[in-house]
């Protein structure tokens, strides 16, 4: 009799764990912090995307299509943060999407970070005040790379993460806007390099590089 009530006081007990750990990936708690970037399943972006990719001089292709990023699962990982994977689909469209990669959000003492195919960046600080900034490399093998929080006359959150234009070797232009309880609603990239040889230098003329504009279409959750 007392080896029948240990066995249902351990089944009883592990059920238990179980169950706790099944409540807290389903139904995850985010830092108060994270206020610019909704992390909940089922939560999902649109964008329109314009592409221009630069292969050499006077050579370069330009795209338009769509991006649907949706918050497909959440896990806790090893250092008891959680983890949410975000799978990215691709339209022409907005009709037939085809799955691109996956990539995952995590928060971290209040910051964001965002990792594609393997490379980290901490998109969002646990600190959001005008003038703000932080090392956006700061989990990724690469030198230091200052980004700082603006805020627009709309209020939305501005992220500039670099604007160097030298105009003779390199153009390096990004930034990301943000919109309370939305998530990001605009993404802008355009990382050039410039003809140096003696007879272009000083041109501007591109010998290689890219240009990608996302802008929010829609959002809402499944």
């Amino acid at each position: 009799m007392k080896h029948n009530f240990r066995l249902v006081f351990y089944l009883l007990f592990t059920s238990g764990l179980i169950l706790g750990c099944e409540r807290e990936i389903e139904d995850p708690q985010m830092d108060p912090s994270i206020e610019y970037f909704p992390l909940l399943i089922g939560n999902y972006w649109v964008y329109e995307v314009d592409e221009l990719i630069h292969y050499g001089e006077n050579d370069s292709e330009e795209s338009f299509f769509y991006y649907r990023d949706k918050i497909r699962s959440v896990y806790v990982n090893d250092a008891k943060e959680q983890v949410f994977i975000v799978e990215r689909r691709k339209s022409e469209d907005q009709e037939n999407w085809t799955l691109l990669y996956e990539y995952t959000l995590l928060e971290r003492e209040g910051s964001l970070i965002r990792t594609i195919q393997n490379q980290p960046l901490v998109i969002l600080p646990a600190a959001i005040a005008e003038g703000t900034s932080w090392n956006g490399n700061l989990y990724r093998n690469a030198a230091d790379d200052e980004f700082k929080v603006n805020f627009t006359q709309s209020n939305e959150l501005k992220v500039d993460q670099e604007n160097e234009d030298d105009q003779i070797t390199f153009r390096d232009i990004r930034y990301e806007m943000f919109q309370k309880d939305v998530g990001m609603t605009e993404l802008y990239s355009e990382v050039l390099t410039y003809c140096s040889r003696n007879d272009c230098l000083g041109d501007q003329l591109i010998d290689s590089g890219s240009k990608v504009h996302m802008k929010l279409v829609s959002h809402g959750s499944e």
